[in-house]
């Protein structure tokens, strides 16, 4: 059965490209404070938050692994990106545009049975689902959203370390992020080399995609081994 491991990384889409109507309605909330420095921090807060949602934002790398054989692509955008002749498993391909990119992601995941993420039943399935319809691309695997409690055809890891959520916020197994879940069980974090999700909007802005692409990567090489680490002793607790 193949399986295929992804993480997408994203980019807030410029503030022209919404209207006043839109800008309002994402901005309401701190419109409503009368003191205007903080008035302006919950502005930059909600600005920061536009990388979250697929209506504000878009998806400018994802990275794909085989779990099996760990070969893969990193798919990015960068249309004046020129080719480094990487040698090995995994293959950089640069994307000129989002369109692109999304379309090349869905022709490689209708190959696969099975997928494996880390917080992608809430997050990176449902957003590039949503990106998808937006751009008018084909989603060739929409089964991925389906019985929540079921490790097939998508295994979430977030969602088996805490137990589908048994403990609720605070209890014994409560959700941490994947860095800290790296760090418990020996596994190096794909923070160690200093980049982290918040930096993509700048490193993007700066040119700098091949950066997003690696760190994008790292994040998927660490959901690998968190995936195996579950596979042999977690797998099968009910």
């Amino acid at each position: 059965m193949a399986i295929l491991v992804f993480d997408i990384e994203t980019s807030s889409l410029p503030l022209e490209n919404f209207d006043e109507a839109q800008q309002e309605y994402l901005f309401r909330e701190a419109e409503k404070i009368a003191d205007e420095p903080a008035r302006e921090a919950k502005r930059a807060e909600i600005r920061m938050q536009f990388n979250l949602w697929p209506f504000t934002a878009q998806v400018i790398c994802i990275a794909m692994l085989n779990a099996e054989t760990a070969r893969g692509q990193v798919l990015f955008t960068a249309a004046d990106f020129e080719s480094a002749g990487d040698a090995g498993p995994v293959e950089f391909v640069a994307c000129a545009d989002e369109v692109e990119l999304l379309t090349a992601f869905w022709d490689v995941a209708k190959h696969y049975d099975t997928i494996v993420t880390f917080n992608g039943r809430g997050f990176d399935v449902p957003f590039i689902y949503l990106r998808s319809a937006i751009l008018n691309i084909p989603i060739s695997r929409k089964d991925w959203l389906g019985y929540r409690y079921q490790t097939d055809p998508h295994c979430d890891l977030a969602e088996q370390f805490t137990f589908y959520s048994v403990s609720g916020r605070d209890g014994a197994a409560r959700r941490f992020n994947l860095d800290f879940y790296c760090k418990a069980f020996g596994i190096e974090s794909p923070k160690s080399q200093g980049v982290t999700g918040l930096d993509m909007n700048h490193l993007l802005a700066e040119g700098r995609q091949r950066e997003i692409a690696e760190y994008c990567l790292r994040d998927v090489r660490a959901t690998v081994l968190l995936y195996q680490v579950w596979k042999s002793r977690l797998a099968g607790i009910k």
